[in-house]
């Protein structure tokens, strides 16, 4: 699936110059364009792949290159209003060569939680493209603010987009690790996820064909209809030598002559579907309901079958109630892991989100009442007791 990607705020630039490293390694070539908007020019520096002409600062009048300091509305209005110069960069994205824009961005600061719905609505207005959203929610111990400002820009964010992928940070930050290795670690993850969903279909004359094809318009089809998505993953290690033996032979039921036993494949894959839907996802939730599931499975063909991603999809249609899954195989001839992907699409049992809503009212209530209560003190220092004194104005 060839996508035009817009990283906006630091987390949002950050990811995508991940992608971009991402295609790079592995010669997937899912990036066509990649364009970063912030209102922090320091954050726009360390960028390394994001090409230097498609760096948009916006809010220069403003906030003078600083950000906008976790203001989410102050990220929406500078936005809305330098939002030609966003569309500047775009303008050199081919888009008669894309299948979507996604527009990345973590949802907890201000620039992009603010700004990522603005560019979204612009965007579904001008291109018949679909336009499609992956929201980085913020941990539980970043602060009343951020969860505050996730909320707000969940709910308008989701609405503008075609689709809204999610990622929870508090799902997946390690306790005891650092900051910047916890994030680091995370949007390697993300990148891993996304980039094994998007790269199926993306076949060049050199590599192996599919049995079972996946091509962007089941993607498409499988996020059409709007709503949120999350993302599970399994992979398993094998030895990508038909002669060798260990890892291989377990994989393959121990075959001396190394043919894959097609029993023992079917098998490996069923439990590495079970494995991607049932375990840690993008965004953890109860996967009964899910509207539409897309299973990919990529790794070795001599490793792929038809049968096995038969007996997953089934298996997801069943855990899900949907009749609308999707399956197909992305042989990597080189690849030393066989992985499954899970996009679970129109999920609606989400405990995070109602914790995460609950817990924003929470802060706006706080961030009210300390505002009353630092007006009253202000009021009780500045005025004398006898009204002696006259302000000037």
């Amino acid at each position: 699936m060839k996508l035009a990607m817009i990283g906006f705020g630091q987390a949002g630039g950050k990811i995508v110059d991940k992608f971009l490293e991402y295609d790079q390694r592995t010669g997937s070539d899912i990036v066509r364009s990649a364009v970063a908007v912030n209102s922090a020019k320091a954050d726009l520096m360390g960028l390394s792949e994001v090409p230097k002409d498609n760096r948009v600062l916006i809010g220069q009048s403003r906030v003078k290159g600083h950000g906008v300091g976790a203001d989410n509305e102050l990220g929406a209005e500078i936005a809305e209003e330098d939002i030609d110069e966003v569309q500047g960069a775009i303008d050199n994205i081919p888009v008669h060569e894309v299948d979507a824009f996604l527009i990345v961005a973590g949802m907890g600061g201000g620039t992009g939680s603010g700004g990522a719905p603005v560019l979204a609505k612009h965007l579904k207005r001008i291109y018949t493209e679909p336009v499609y959203g992956l929201g980085i929610l913020p941990g539980g111990d970043e602060g009343g603010i951020y969860t505050l400002n996730a909320a707000r820009s969940f709910q308008t964010f989701v609405r503008e987009v075609d689709n809204l992928m999610v990622f929870d940070n508090d799902a997946w930050r390690q306790s005891g690790e650092s900051i910047e290795g916890g994030y680091a670690e995370i949007n390697e993850e993300i990148v891993r996820r996304f980039g094994i969903l998007f790269g199926a279909g993306e076949v060049t004359g050199d590599d192996e064909v599919a049995e079972s094809v996946v091509d962007s318009s089941e993607i498409i089809n499988t996020l059409a209809g709007g709503g949120v998505s999350t993302i599970g993953y399994a992979a398993e290690e094998v030895e990508n030598d038909q002669s060798s033996s260990g890892l291989l032979s377990r994989f393959t039921g121990g075959e001396e002559d190394g043919q894959t036993d097609t029993a023992n494949t079917t098998n490996r894959i069923t439990s590495l579907v079970r494995k991607a839907a049932l375990g840690r996802l993008t965004l953890p939730c109860e996967i009964e309901g899910t509207e539409r599931a897309l299973l990919v499975l990529s790794g070795p063909p001599q490793h792929l079958n038809r049968k096995g991603i038969e007996r997953g999809r089934k298996w997801l249609e069943e855990q899900t109630g949907s009749m609308e899954v999707r399956g197909g195989d992305y042989p990597v001839a080189d690849s030393q892991y066989v992985a499954s992907v899970v996009l679970l699409s129109g999920v609606n049992n989400v405990p995070r989100i109602k914790e995460l809503q609950e817990v924003a009212i929470e802060a706006q209530e706080n961030i009210d009442e300390i505002q009353e209560e630092s007006e009253e003190n202000l009021e009780e220092l500045v005025e004398d007791d006898d009204d002696e004194l006259e302000p000037l104005f």
